[in-house]
Formats: C-alpha cells, structure tokens, sequence
C-alpha cells in the first residue's frame, strides 16, 4: 500500500508582504457589519463615549437623529434645541444620537472625558454620545458615516444632520444651519413617524 504523504505549504517571501498587509488594513471591527456593507444604520456597532461597544439594534422601531457634534464651533448652541428635541420626542420612539467630531476646524479636540463633562455641564446632553469619528471618505471613515455617506450626503461641517427612518434607512438630511427647531426638520421627523419600515 501506497504512503501518502502530507502536504506542507509554505509561505515565500513575495506572498506573506501582501497577507501582512491585508491584514493590517482590515476594519477595526473586522469585515462584518462594515459601513458599506451593512444593510441598515441599525445593523452597525459602534463604540460609545466611554468606550463601550453599543449594538445600533437597540435602536431599530425608533426614530433617529444622527448628529456630528463639536464642542468648540458657531453652531455648538445647537446643543441645546438637540437635548430639546430628544427629550420632548424620546416617549413617542426617538432619541438623538451625537458623535463628536474633530473634522471641521479642529473644533472637538478634547478627549472622551473632557467631551462628556462639556455637555452635562453646559448643555445637561442626555442623548446618547459616542466615540469619536471621522466623517470624511478615506481608509479612516467611520463605519457609521461610510454607511450615511451611501445617502449621497457627508457632513460639509458640524452638526450635519441625518433623520433615520424605523428601518435603519436614511430618509432625509440637513445642513448645519437647519437648527433643531426648524420647521422642515420636525417635518421630517414626522414623516418618518408616520412611516411604515420597509
């Protein structure tokens, strides 16, 4: 009877360059649930303010907002009619979510710490706040923003805003001078409360 010998593969030198790379371009997630790759915003992990790893499912059935917040720009006030909003919509399914930003102007340099003591301290922010991220396309991006980015929209400053629809998908965006209490965004708040998930 024949041996049958085991077959060993090896890697050479010109091949474990490109595996090493591969690998050290990989998501920090890994490859699942990647902003290009998921189907709903709600599909997505993200890490919070405090580092902790938050499951967007909780947030599937509601309303959202999706805010790029900065703790050193014009629009900053807005803090305030956010916190508004997400108090006074919260019982009907809604809830703002922030992710601070260091994009624009470098206007939220602070740490995750000094972040959350600015908005309980000057703005008594309530709504969930998360890590912060990049907005802009590049290998860098947020999965978070990759994902809204597929709406045709990405932040051209602070406090661009992303109404999510029940389903996870986005139903409408808003520059950052449509302040909380505009007319058209409440509209369209509205419209996604009245809205059945696809």
């Amino acid at each position: 009877m024949r041996k049958i010998r085991p077959v060993r593969f090896t890697v050479g030198p010109t091949v474990l360059p490109f595996i090493l790379c591969a690998f050290l371009l990989a998501p920090a997630g890994g490859f699942g649930a990647a902003g290009g790759a998921a189907g709903a915003f709600y599909d997505l992990k993200v890490p919070s303010l405090e580092g902790e790893m938050v499951d967007l499912a909780a947030y599937r059935g509601k309303v959202t907002l999706v805010v790029n917040v900065a703790s050193r720009c014009g629009y900053t006030p807005q803090y305030s009619g956010l916190e508004e909003l997400h108090r006074g919509l919260s019982p009907r399914g809604f809830s703002v979510l922030g992710f601070p930003s260091n994009d624009f102007g470098g206007q939220e340099p602070g740490t995750s710490k000094e972040i959350r003591k600015f908005c309980s301290l000057k703005y008594d922010v309530t709504f969930p706040m998360f890590d912060k991220v990049v907005t802009r396309p590049g290998p860098t991006q947020s999965p978070a923003y990759a994902f809204l980015g597929r709406s045709g929209n990405l932040p051209g400053w602070n406090f661009a805003k992303y109404v999510v629809g029940r389903d996870g998908q986005v139903v409408a965006f808003f520059p950052s001078q449509v302040k909380p209490e505009s007319p058209e965004l409440r509209a369209a708040i509205e419209k996604a409360f009245a809205a059945s998930p696809r």
